[in-house]
């Protein structure tokens, strides 16, 4: 079995220069003769030994061939064909100085010379036969259909396309890109363009920018269908930018791809366009090998641009052919061994048949206007075959029709007249200004007029075009001058001249003496005219011969004669008179041989006592009872007739000039001079060469082979088909020469895989063809399963067949053993279905039974199994670990290499990662494309390089599709092979990782005990896995679950274990600093427990009931630790709390322990519903138990917490208790003024709310919270003022008391304001009241102090008081006089007791400026 991935460098080698490989190629074809058979061209083939290539010297160009398997050709056939051989040589004498070495090297090198002279002769020999079928081809035409190839891409190239995506990768073009396309194309590079196998694919010639952008486009269209969808810009708008710049990248803005191609590389580009007969003469001069001058001579010699004489040459052939027929008939050992007897006669047949539609097609020609309307069609065909022993007349029966004469309304011909009146000279008597003109006419037919010219200057360029009938036309040419006379009713004639043209007269202006009337003065008058007869296509020669017949032309003299051709096998000799159109005799030329003679010999044959008068060179034409004398004046012309003549008689006979035309005639000379430089260089042989004693299979296998090679080294991606000009002559070859179906297509077949084994891709669907065309050859029962009709199949085509079908067997099982390098990538596009395909058609045992369904699926399987281990090998090996994974227990074991267990770790996830990328790439690229044939199926294979299904050739002409591979008509096998591979691929998948879970139990059991490096493998696999439902719970899949499950649970109960001690230790240790959302402990928890749920379900754990196992144990985790957290935290907050429970001075500040406390509980809320809830769904119930068990604990810090704070401003009121009315202590402190104003006091209290709202807001993180909770001080705040005041309703407030508790009030309620706290929920009823009540008693402390110093107290903060207290107090503004008095009073009779204090105060009240409030 052949490797598809080894070098393709050793096959390249092989075959040397392009000039080279010919021949190499010919040479590996060779190895399928039988040995029993002997030729000269195949003295050496004992060198090779079967299919393995044999080592020679690599410049040895030219290796003889077997010129056919099954020859039955004469070693004299073959000498007369290439000349004598090398076992006719004398042999070479013995050196002087005996030296066994250089004496063998002498004789290897004579051998050598030898065989290249052989191969260069039976080259050019084929090469006769091919420039003959391109100069007249009758049978096949250039294909018009056919797919068009695209140009393949070479190793240069491909360097060059890489430098350019290289290029755009690292930035330096100008081509804008955004970051999604500059991924897509980092991956195409990565991917694609950097991988081994499109090396490969390049170097088997399988690969063009097609392929390369259809790759990319394939890739591309999964990445933007993956994309969301973005307003205003569509997708299909995407993809077309992006190819559009893949396009850019793709051609490069060199100068490289500008430059204008060579002679050569134009005209190999130009192979794949209809050719001109030129264009395939250089191809095929080309693939033989022949040189340019060596053409020329052929050219000239086989006169290849006469089309009489090629169609001379094939009625030649095929009577020569149909001899060969008659006496293979006689002598049944002619003939090839068939399987079955009776098919001996049924092969007659068939050559009889073949031949007869050759001659059809040749007849089918037209060769002129209406000859295909003709009744004289294939009626010809019996007639002219009476050489053959009447073969065909037999064949066809005997009829009627046969005895069918020409009639003269058949050889009716059509001349095309062009007469040019130029001017006349000698008129001298007519006065200068005279006008004159000329008329012209044929057989009185239509008059033509020239242009009019003065008498001076009677010159024209007047053209007339006449059509006629007659083969001697007369032309009339008369010259007249207006008459001046008033009555005149007619010109003046002046002269006239007659003109008898012919087809060969001369072209060029002539002067003519003019018939003048005798009155008239100038009777020298000359015309200068040029007359132009031109020659109708079915006229081959014309003019004046003698000649005396039997039947005809009894009496003899001279005539003028014409050679007609009615149709291709139908000529007729034509004697015409002046003026007349039909011929006065004929005689049609069927069955006359045509020769010179001598003059002696014509007077003989005439008889005694008769004596010829006229004609001086002679030649006659002989048939059965007839005989017909001709004579010319002319010995050219003589040599002209004779050929015309040889032509249309189809003899094989070819006349000989005697000795005595041997003078320095040109027309004689310059034949008989391309014949002598065609002997000088030795061409005489192969231009003479009959046709019919070759045998042109094993020429055509070799011509073949050739133009195969040819066409593999073009720089058109051609998998092996032919271009449209090599289809044309190969098709032409086999038609005219008689190649049989079959063996053309098992040479083909066999050269195919020739090139196939060696990795050059060849289109499977290509091989189906023809191998169908074979199956159906030797296996079919009836011409229903023959594609071209023949029947008979011999002992050779059968061995042969069964020889290519084991071979095609072993090389399909070997492509899909290894698809992936033969098909790299799904490229060329349906190659793999198409190699399906023809697997099933090779499998079946005849093309009527099919293929038993286990037999294909048991092949395809044990194919992929073998295809896993290779594709896991392979994998291996460029990952370059191999020896890390499978070598690693023998290395440690001898102490060689000690690999660390976490190196084979990293080394087994990244084989991981290219199993995966390889396993994709197969779903990708193989899997999916045989999906989508299997969804819709074809009728009939397409051609795999662009998918473009190929006709079935019952809608072809069999004329023209003759031996084509569309030809072989017949329905392929169901396709069930497509949805084979695709399920059998999956047990390809799973065989490819169970190779893998070996090196991954072995590596996995190396690793040290509680490691958690393995898991990125399990997500690598199972992310995979579970994506893919083919592979998705398979068996890899399950021991991936069952080895990697103990090490989740394990690793969930050392978590879990160590999450606890963390808790625990964490929160010993804790000193409470603010961190994240929380402090350390908690931040560190949460995460952990957060990180720990995200790894168990980024796992995503096959199994569902072990995954909402796995979910429940992880939710009741972090249920029970963050309770634990929370435990913790109220612990310690309760600890604070007492700590600082007898500090309640002003001065006291919330510490950040205590918000970093509340901080943990309130992370505490927030993380809770994410790790104890499913999706948002408290399925367990663990997170309705832990927020309650948090809104518990909340409640109570914010009880202990405002406590605190509420202790303070019960400080604050003590201090100011001291001051109520009746209280002795109070009058001292009021007349001594020990504590200043009150505002201080209320000042001190007022600073302390505003650092502890700022502590607060600074520290917790949470804003509801924060809110809240002031919202439950402020209330807390105004309730304890309410009570207080109220204890006091029946006392008046000493200013003191007064002055302090506005200036509390008053901050609190703006600073609460500022914080945030609803209006609703500062002016509630509580803060009303405290409102009334100070009011009143800012009132009283007015009228009974007067203007005083608390006036100026209360003075600084009134332009702050609040709108409802101004409201208030506006009514009692507006008598302020009246109380402004009262404080008067009041002052004046206290005396000096209160001093300029109450005064003050009086005076604030009294000035009508607005109170405190």
């Amino acid at each position: 079995m052949i490797d598809p991935s080894s070098s393709e460098e050793d096959s390249e080698e092989e075959h040397g220069p392009q000039h080279q490989s010919h021949h190499s190629g010919t040479h590996h074809g060779t190895h399928h003769h039988h040995p029993a058979e002997s030729s000269p061209y195949h003295h050496h083939s004992h060198h090779s030994d079967g299919g393995s290539s044999n080592l020679e010297v690599p410049n040895n160009a030219v290796i003889s061939r077997s010129l056919s398997p099954s020859s039955a050709v004469s070693i004299e056939t073959l000498n007369h064909s290439v000349g004598s051989s090398r076992a006719n040589s004398l042999p070479r004498p013995t050196s002087p100085s005996p030296s066994v070495a250089s004496e063998k090297t002498e004789v290897d090198l004579q051998e050598k010379q030898e065989r290249e002279e052989e191969e260069r002769k039976r080259r050019i020999q084929l090469y006769v036969f091919i420039s003959r079928c391109i100069a007249y081809p009758f049978n096949a035409k250039q294909p018009t259909d056919m797919t068009r190839r695209q140009t393949k891409i070479t190793k240069h190239q491909l360097e060059t396309i890489s430098a350019r995506f290289q290029s755009f990768l690292k930035g330096e073009t100008q081509i804008m890109a955004d970051e999604a396309f500059q991924n897509a194309v980092q991956s195409y590079y990565d991917v694609f363009l950097k991988s081994e196998r499109v090396i490969k694919m390049v170097q088997s010639g399988a690969c063009s920018q097609y392929d390369f952008r259809e790759v990319f486009k394939n890739n591309i269209e999964k990445r933007v269908r993956s994309l969301p969808e973005m307003e205003g810009l569509s997708k299909e708008t995407v993809l077309t930018s992006w190819m559009a710049k893949f396009d850019c990248i793709l051609k490069g803005l060199g100068d490289e791809d500008s430059k204008r191609p060579s002679r050569m590389q134009q005209q190999s580009l130009n192979s794949e366009l209809i050719l001109s007969k030129e264009q395939l003469y250089d191809m095929f001069q080309q693939i033989l090998g022949v040189k340019k001058f060596e053409h020329q001579l052929l050219f000239n010699a086989l006169m290849l641009d006469s089309a009489d004489e090629q169609a001379a040459a094939i009625r030649r052939e095929l009577d020569g052919r149909m001899q060969r027929v008659a006496e293979m008939e006689k002598n049944r050992k002619l003939m090839p061994k068939f399987v079955l007897k009776e098919m001996e006669s049924l092969y007659v047949e068939e050559l009889k048949s073949s031949i007869n539609l050759l001659m059809a097609n040749l007849e089918s020609l037209p060769v002129s206007k209406g000859s295909m309307d003709s009744k004289y069609g294939l009626q010809k065909l019996k007639r002219y075959n009476h050489r053959s022993q009447g073969s065909l007349a037999k064949l066809e029966g005997d009829s009627a029709d046969s005895d069918t004469q020409l009639t003269k309304l058949d050889v009716v011909l059509t001349f095309q007249l062009e007469v040019v009146v130029m001017e006349v000279k000698g008129l001298k008597s007519l006065a200068p200004n005279r006008i004159v003109y000329c008329t012209m006419e044929v057989e009185n037919g239509e008059k033509l007029q020239t242009d009019q010219a003065e008498a001076s200057k009677p010159m024209w360029d007047t053209q007339g075009d006449f059509c006629t009938t007659h083969p001697l036309p007369a032309v009339k040419v008369k010259l007249y001058t207006e008459n001046p006379g008033m009555l005149a009713l007619e010109d003046k004639e002046l002269g006239k001249v007659v003109l008898k043209p012919t087809p060969l007269s001369s072209k060029a202006p002539e002067w003519h003496k003019m018939t003048v009337p005798k009155n008239l003065p100038d009777q020298d008058l000359k015309i200068k005219i040029a007359c132009r007869m031109d020659k109708p296509l079915n006229m081959k020669h014309c003019g004046y011969l003698y000649a005396l017949g039997k039947s005809v032309w009894k009496k003899w003299k001279k005539r003028y004669y014409v050679l007609v051709q009615v149709s291709q096998y139908t000529f007729a000799m034509c004697s015409y008179k002046e003026k007349k159109s039909e011929p006065s005799e004929m005689m049609q030329l069927d069955g006359y041989t045509v020769d010179y003679i001598e003059a002696s010999s014509a007077n003989l044959m005439v008889g005694m006592g008769k004596h010829l008068e006229g004609g001086r060179y002679f030649f006659n034409a002989v048939r059965e009872g007839d005989s017909i004398l001709f004579a010319s004046d002319d010995e050219a012309e003589c040599h002209l007739w004779v050929t015309a003549m040889y032509r249309a008689t189809g003899q094989s006979h070819k006349p000989t000039p005697p000795l005595t035309l041997q003078d320095k005639n040109s027309t004689i000379s310059k034949i008989q001079g391309d014949a002598d430089r065609a002997r000088k260089h030795g061409m005489e042989d192969f231009i003479s060469a009959d046709p019919c004693t070759f045998d042109h299979a094993s020429l055509f296998k070799i011509l073949q082979n050739l133009t195969l090679e040819y066409r593999l080294n073009d720089p058109y991606c051609s998998l092996g088909w032919f271009s449209p000009g090599q289809v044309f002559v190969l098709d032409e070859y086999c038609a005219r020469y008689g190649v049989r179906g079959c063996y053309r297509h098992l040479c083909y077949l066999s050269d195919l895989l020739d090139r196939a084994e060696k990795n050059v891709m060849i289109d499977p669907t290509l091989i189906h063809y023809s191998f169908a065309f074979c199956a159906s050859h030797v296996h079919g029962n009836s011409n229903d399963f023959r594609p071209d009709g023949v029947g008979s199949v011999t002992h050779e085509e059968k061995e042969k067949f069964q020889e290519v079908k084991e071979r095609l067997r072993i090389l399909l099982e070997n492509q899909i053993t290894n698809f992936r390098y033969c098909f790299p990538f799904g490229r060329p596009e349906g190659s793999l279905k198409a190699t399906l395909s023809l697997l099933e058609r090779v499998l079946m045992k005849d093309i009527v039974t099919p293929v038993p369904p286990e037999e294909v699926r048991g092949m395809i399987k044990k194919s992929l199994e073998t295809a896993a281990l290779v594709n896991y090998t392979r994998l291996s090996s460029e990952a370059k670990i191999e020896g890390t994974l499978s070598s690693s227990y023998e290395d440690d074991l001898r102490g060689e290499t000690m690999v660390p267990p976490s190196k084979k770790l990293d080394d087994l996830i990244h084989l991981a990662e290219l199993c995966v990328d390889l396993l994709q790439q197969n779903e990708e690229h193989y899997a999916e494309q045989l999906r989508k044939a299997e969804r819709q199926p074809s009728a009939q294979p397409t051609s795999s390089n662009t998918g473009t299904p190929v006709r079935d050739a019952k809608q072809q002409s069999s004329v023209y599709r003759y031996c084509m591979p569309q030809h072989a008509t017949y329905t392929p096998p169901d396709p069930t092979a497509f949805a084979w591979f695709s399920d059998l691929l999956v047990e390809h998948a799973e065989i490819f990782w169970s190779l893998f879970a070996v090196d991954m139990d072995r590596v996995l059991a190396e690793q040290p005990p509680d490691t958690w490096d393995s898991f990125p493998l399990f997500q690598i696999l199972n992310d995979y896995l579970r994506a893919d439902d083919n592979l998705k719970n398979g068996r890899f899949h399950q021991h991936l679950r069952d080895t990697f499950a103990p090490l989740v649970v394990r690793y969930v109960d050392l978590m879990e274990s160590s999450i606890a001690q963390s808790i625990h230790k964490g929160f010993e240790k804790e000193r409470w600093e603010i961190k994240g959302n929380g402090c350390a402990t908690s931040e560190d928890l949460f995460w952990k427990l957060d990180a720990l749920q995200s790894f168990i379900r980024d796992l995503h754990w096959p199994d569902a009931e072990f995954r909402q196992h796995l979910e429940q144990r992880l939710k009741l985790m972090a249920c029970d630790m963050i309770e634990s957290c929370i435990q913790r935290t109220e612990s310690a907050f309760q600890q604070w709390l007492k700590k600082t429970v007898t500090f309640i001075s002003t001065d006291y500040i919330i510490p950040s322990e205590m918000c970093a406390m509340v901080n943990v509980i309130l992370d505490a809320k927030n993380q809770s519903f994410k790790l104890c809830a499913v999706d948002g769904i408290d399925v367990h119930q663990y997170h309705t138990k832990i927020d309650d068990q948090i809104d518990k604990t909340l409640a109570s810090m914010n009880q202990g917490l405002i406590s605190k704070l509420m202790s303070v401003l019960e400080a604050s009121l003590s201090k100011i208790s001291r001051y109520d009315e009746g209280s002795l202590i109070g009058s001292i402190l009021s007349f001594t003024n020990v504590h200043g104003s009150g505002k201080d006091l209320g000042q001190g209290y007022v600073n302390f709310t505003r650092n502890c709202m700022d502590q607060i807001r600074g520290k917790v993180t949470d804003e509801l919270w924060i809110l809240n909770f002031f919202e439950q001080w402020y209330t807390a705040q105004i309730n304890m003022l309410c009570n207080w005041l109220s204890e006091r309703l029946d006392h008046t407030l000493h200013p003191y008391q007064c002055t302090c508790l506005a200036h509390i009030i008053k901050k609190v309620y703006s600073d609460f304001e500022l914080q945030g706290v609803m209006e609703d929920k500062l002016n509630s009823k509580a803060y009303q009241t405290i409102s009334q009540r100070m009011q009143t008693e800012e009132a009283t402390c007015s009228l009974t102090l007067g203007q005083g110093e608390s006036g100026e107290v209360l003075d600084d903060d009134s332009d702050t008081r609040s709108k409802s207290k101004a409201n208030l107090m506006e009514t009692l503004s507006e008598d302020g006089n009246y109380v402004a008095n009262i404080g008067n009073m009041v002052a004046g009779r206290m005396g000096n007791i209160f001093g300029k204090g109450i005064g003050g105060l009086s005076t604030k009240f009294g000035g009508g400026t607005s109170s405190w409030f």
